[in-house]
């Protein structure tokens, strides 16, 4: 099945409940403020959030108010107005340095794993040279985890002891990784929000101690993101931005949510490039962002 076909599967979801809520919305042959109001409650039911929601409301309103508008010509608007909104961070990693640092931040359970080997197999097939560092040094399934895929992928992966101190694996992996001539280095970390003070520390010494050996890296801070959680999401990036502020996300797991309005409600509310989604297990399940694909997907249009 093709990456298109897969990431409109995964959306079917939230797909056929903007499909079934607009078939019962658009009831009037004219569109009134009864409709426009339902018609805000179904975006925001999908995840879009509030923001987006009355906007894509008011642009309607002062567009069409009072016109006979069919269910066909307000897919087809709100899969253009949709894809507007995501252009500006439809975006690919750009590879500017050696090595370039890529800090993957998230939470536990996001996928952050999965998504670097996901990621780096692409570099490798670029023909860029990968290494890692197991940064998340309290989770022994974490490590391990990351070893499979680095003997799968024949890449190197940086650890420590358990409980080690992530910040000074960083920088000897940035080390091995100019020794090495490695194109890229990815740099894995723990995801504890449970005690964000904690890992509010942790995360700023890996920067700062990172720094003292190259001070423009890290180069990318990357959140991988599970679309699943819905708006929390939107707390999670607000989240990390405090601790350590992001660049690029990746967001997985839009295989089966009925909450893929979410990426409509980060790119409106952060602006931050998204690089890549993920719709499955396997490398090419992770694929770049297309603004329009991902719009006419999310409507069905």
């Amino acid at each position: 099945m093709s990456f298109w076909k897969k990431l409109k599967s995964g959306l079917s979801k939230t797909s056929q409940t903007l499909t079934q809520g607009i078939t019962s919305v658009f009831t009037h042959k004219k569109l009134d403020e009864e409709t426009l109001d339902a018609f805000e409650d179904l975006l925001i039911s999908t995840d879009m959030g509030v923001k987006t929601a009355t906007e894509l409301r008011d642009l309607l309103k002062k567009q069409r108010l009072h016109q006979e508008i069919s269910e066909p010509e307000i897919k087809e608007w709100l899969a253009e107005e949709i894809t507007k909104i995501l252009e500006p961070v439809a975006a690919s990693l750009t590879i500017d340095k050696k090595p370039h640092v890529v800090l993957v931040v998230g939470v536990n359970g996001a996928g952050k794993t999965t998504t670097i080997a996901k990621l780096s197999q692409q570099w490798q097939e670029e023909g860029k040279k990968v290494l890692w560092a197991a940064g998340d040094t309290f989770r022994s399934a974490a490590v391990e985890q990351l070893q499979v895929w680095g003997d799968r992928l024949n890449i190197d992966v940086c650890t420590t002891k358990s409980g080690g101190d992530a910040a000074g694996l960083a920088f000897d992996a940035f080390q091995k990784a100019v020794q090495n001539k490695a194109n890229i280095l990815c740099i894995d970390t723990a995801g504890r929000l449970q005690n964000k003070k904690h890992l509010m520390e942790e995360l700023e010494k890996i920067v700062r101690v990172l720094k003292k050996a190259e001070p423009s890296a890290p180069h990318t801070v990357l959140l991988v993101l599970d679309a699943t959680t819905g708006q929390n999401a939107i707390d999670q990036v607000k989240i990390f931005q405090e601790i350590i502020g992001i660049n690029a996300l990746v967001i997985t797991k839009l295989d089966g949510t009925a909450k893929g309005g979410v990426v409509v409600a980060l790119a409106k509310q952060f602006s931050i490039p998204i690089i890549a989604l993920g719709v499955g297990e396997s490398a090419e399940d992770l694929k770049s962002f297309d603004a329009s694909d991902f719009s006419r997907a999310l409507v069905s249009a």
